[in-house]
């Protein structure tokens, strides 16, 4: 089904309020722009601004792509004979090739990552996503594998999951930042990916397999 004008015009005022808002912060830093300044680069009104982004961090880390249920429906994604840290994994490689903007890999991200490493409430927001999505991947497995109440193994293997996901965009941030380009990012983060897989063990490579 063909895109409708409206819902066009609406992705394109999104759109503009979004590029006016990472040029501005990458400018002159987050904290020292206010929504009234992107609104007027934007040419459109701070209730609008609103209508679009409930809070100034959403223009950066909006909910719709810093998902907190990222981890969790990767997994609820996987396919039969799969586990949760596997599917993962493959979905991590899969964005790594084709230099997904959802990992960062695209040309000029390096600024906006060191913008937001420079503002503590994009850090802060950073952590706490982090957080809530190791929380509702562990849910996720303790609801899939049957989990008894007092077993800690689902909350463990989130745990590692986060920590490999968390490093994945940590690499790249730090490697956008010293100025390499994206193909070369994606190539050693794929095989650092291998040291990954390489050095879980086993019991949490299989964990939560989906039968087939």
């Amino acid at each position: 089904m063909s895109e409708g004008l409206r819902a066009r015009k609406k992705r394109q005022t999104r759109r503009r309020i979004s590029e006016a808002a990472l040029g501005l912060f990458v400018a002159r830093g987050f904290d020292h722009v206010t929504i009234a300044e992107v609104a007027a680069a934007a040419e459109v009104s701070v209730k609008t601004l609103y209508n679009y982004f409930e809070a100034k961090e959403d223009l950066v880390l909006p909910p719709d792509e810093a998902s907190p249920q990222r981890l969790a429906d990767i997994t609820r994604a996987r396919r039969p004979g799969e586990s949760a840290a596997g599917a993962v994994l493959g979905h991590l490689r899969h964005e790594l090739r084709h230099r997904d903007r959802k990992v960062g890999l695209t040309a000029g991200f390096g600024p906006v990552f060191e913008m937001m490493r420079a503002a503590p409430t994009l850090t802060a927001r950073l952590e706490e996503l982090g957080r809530q999505m190791t929380d509702a991947l562990t849910a996720v497995l303790a609801e899939e594998t049957g989990a008894a109440a007092g077993d800690q193994t689902p909350r463990v293997v989130a745990g590692q999951i986060g920590w490999f996901h968390s490093l994945v965009y940590g690499e790249i941030g730090r490697r956008l930042v010293a100025g390499e380009d994206p193909a070369t990012i994606s190539g050693a983060l794929l095989e650092l990916l291998d040291v990954v897989e390489e050095t879980l063990s086993e019991r949490t490579l299989g964990y939560a397999t989906r039968e087939e």
